[in-house]
């Protein structure tokens, strides 16, 4: 873990006139015209496609050592596999490299053609496990979610006013390396063209709840009007504020928001009350732990969170 008419006849004139007139009483639309192309809803997230990207990032971790960690072959092989379905989806993909610890890593950034390049949608999550094990939960439920909802992007053809980019960083369990190198990285200028950076950190916890980040007033609203109308209440995220990836784009101006569903911290009774699950336990036991491994997931969790996702990405790029 961690947007006066020249050479016309008095008649015209009159004609235009009531026009305008028509037109400011139906709120600039000309009555019985036919009313604009209404904004696209997102698409349902299948929890399935998700749940097999995690299953590929389990296979890769079991063939290599049984992690996914920084400078590991596993990182690597996570990275190639996430990198070859957006390429064949028609994102423009980039690898960045950067040294740390004394290892080489890598952060992925996928930008998807067109859209206002000045005013940027941005979603990342940390793609990298700590040594201890495959990092299912954290932070392959992230990775997973936030590469379906590109994949659905493509799959929808959809073109929104702002641009669209997706990241994933490396070496975030060595303290948001990855994701502090690009914003350091970034110009002044380019850094003022990212409108929003939405961070999915750990989304589909064994015993879940439902946090929202509490940065910023829009991207909270999105993400809390989405929740309301599935009747689940949430709470403000506070135990990852500093520990994940939307740190860097905080400290540099930008605005963030994100999802979490809970590490190490223990489940209140009332959060019991709220979203079920067990009190007295952790929402992750299997934070940082080998046992993060496919079974360390719930369904329900990811498949809510995956769809918030897609519909913030929508909402806030239209």
């Amino acid at each position: 873990m961690k947007f006066s008419v020249s050479g016309r006849t008095a008649a015209t004139g009159l004609v235009a006139a009531a026009v305008s007139t028509v037109m400011l009483l139906t709120d600039g639309s000309l009555a019985g015209a036919a009313p604009g192309p209404a904004q696209a809803a997102a698409p349902d997230i299948p929890v399935a496609n998700v749940k097999a990207h995690l299953a590929q990032l389990q296979s890769i971790a079991t063939a290599n050592g049984g992690n996914r960690a920084h400078g590991k072959a596993g990182y690597k092989a996570s990275l190639d596999y996430v990198k070859g379905k957006l390429d064949a989806a028609g994102f423009t993909t980039t690898v960045q490299t950067f040294t740390s610890s004394g290892a080489t890593d890598y952060n992925l950034i996928a930008d998807w053609p067109g859209g206002d390049t000045d005013h940027v949608v941005m979603s990342g999550s940390h793609l990298d496990s700590v040594s201890a094990g495959p990092g299912i939960n954290d932070n392959g439920s992230g990775s997973a979610a936030v590469l379906e909802t590109a994949l659905a992007v493509s799959r929808a053809g959809y073109q929104p006013a702002k641009h669209l980019r997706f990241a994933w960083w490396g070496a975030e369990e060595l303290g948001m390396v990855g994701s502090r190198n690009y914003v350091n990285g970034l110009s002044t200028a380019n850094r003022s063209k990212i409108s929003d950076y939405l961070n999915f950190d750990m989304i589909a916890s064994p015993n879940p709840g439902y946090f929202v980040y509490d940065d910023d007033p829009t991207i909270e609203k999105t993400f809390k009007d989405y929740f309301t109308g599935l009747n689940i209440t949430t709470e403000p995220e506070t135990e990852g504020d500093g520990r994940s990836d939307h740190a860097p784009f905080k400290s540099a101006g930008i605005p963030v928001g994100g999802l979490f569903s809970g590490a190490d911290y223990i489940k209140t009774a009332a959060q019991k009350a709220a979203w079920g699950g067990t009190s007295g336990k952790a929402f992750d036991p299997c934070y940082h732990r080998s046992c993060d491994t496919s079974t360390n997931i719930d369904d329900t969790a990811l498949d809510h969170n995956s769809d918030a996702i897609a519909h913030a990405v929508w909402e806030l790029s239209s």
